[in-house]
Formats: C-alpha cells, sequence, structure tokens
C-alpha cells in the first residue's frame, strides 16, 4: 500500500492506493509527500504511466520531488507485484529485436563492459520484473519492464536515451 499526501512532510489530504492508478488528479490535485507501507510501486510524473519514472520501495520519501529532480509532483503510479523465480530478459542492439542480442538472467551494471554493445534499443523480457536504467552502475533514469515484448524504446517515447544497466525487481526490495 502507498499513501499520497498533498503536502511536504506527508501534510493536508492524502490517499492511500493499493493498486495500479493511471491518473490522480481527481483524488489529489497536488502530490509533494509519499510513505510506501507494503511493496512496491513504480511512480510517474505523468498520467496513464507515461513520462519520467521512479521505483519506490517500503520507506517515507516525505519530499520526494526535490529527491528525484521533478519539478512536477506524481500524477500515476503502478504496484510492482513480487516475482519469485527466475528472471529472463533478452536485450537487443537495434529495434525490431535487431543486431546484437545477448540474454540476461541477473543485474548488469554496464552493458557496454559486458557484452561491448553501446546501445539497447528492444528486448524481451521473458520472466521476471526489471528496471533499466540510461547509465551505467545503476543510475540515472529508469524505465520499468515487465514481462512483454519491447520492439522500440523510441516509439515507447524514449528517444535519444540509452539504456546502459539493468536490474532485476527482487523480494530483496520488498
Amino acid at each position: 500500500m502507498i499513501q499520497y499526501c498533498c503536502l511536504w512532510n506527508f501534510q493536508g489530504r492524502s490517499y492511500e492506493c493499493m493498486t495500479d492508478c493511471s491518473d490522480m488528479s481527481s483524488y489529489l490535485s497536488k502530490c509533494h509527500s509519499c510513505r510506501v507501507e507494503s511493496g512496491c510501486f513504480m511512480v510517474y510524473d505523468r498520467t496513464n504511466y507515461m513520462g519520467n519514472q521512479y521505483f519506490m520501495r517500503r520507506g517515507e520519501y516525505s519530499d520526494y520531488m526535490s529527491m528525484m529532480g521533478w519539478r512536477d509532483c506524481i500524477r500515476s503510479c503502478r504496484m510492482i507485484p513480487m516475482h519469485r523465480g527466475s528472471y529472463r530478459m533478452k536485450i537487443y542492439e537495434r529495434e525490431n529485436f535487431g543486431g546484437q542480442m545477448y540474454e540476461l538472467m541477473d543485474d548488469c551494471d554496464n552493458i557496454m563492459d559486458r557484452y561491448r554493445m553501446n546501445d539497447c534499443m528492444s528486448c524481451n523480457v521473458m520472466d521476471g520484473h526489471w528496471l533499466m536504467y540510461e547509465q551505467p552502475q545503476f543510475r540515472g533514469r529508469m524505465m520499468y519492464l515487465r514481462p512483454g515484448e519491447y520492439r522500440s524504446f523510441r516509439d515507447m517515447g524514449w528517444s535519444g536515451m540509452k539504456f546502459m544497466s539493468m536490474k532485476r525487481i527482487t523480494d530483496s526490495c520488498y
């Protein structure tokens, strides 16, 4: 469960969310702090799970906007289900599963160092839930991927952004 508050330091009106919410504006006009009481969530600065993303696990975020460098507030959120089992993802150098391909079953802190691959433009997540980061060492902007085919990150609104590291969302995140 995640609780959002209108003002900093958990003051003002609040809204509790226990599942996905594609548009929070009907509950809160602005949201400046939140508390994750259980589970993990991906929060977005635009409605319908679009825009900048940030991964939140159990804890208190009294002023998450300055922590993330956002000028706006949370507009939508998605609950990340706990996954027990194997993790498997194929990453591709080009869109539509073209170019070099590598299969990952664990975290990769730098695809350039590990695979001599300087770009990842599509992937297929077979098992587990993953976070992809724009910089090595799991830094920079991130994107949440659940099982499915992702033929073009550019078509998903990530043009000009390269993904350089990938991390599994494991049960230790909860």
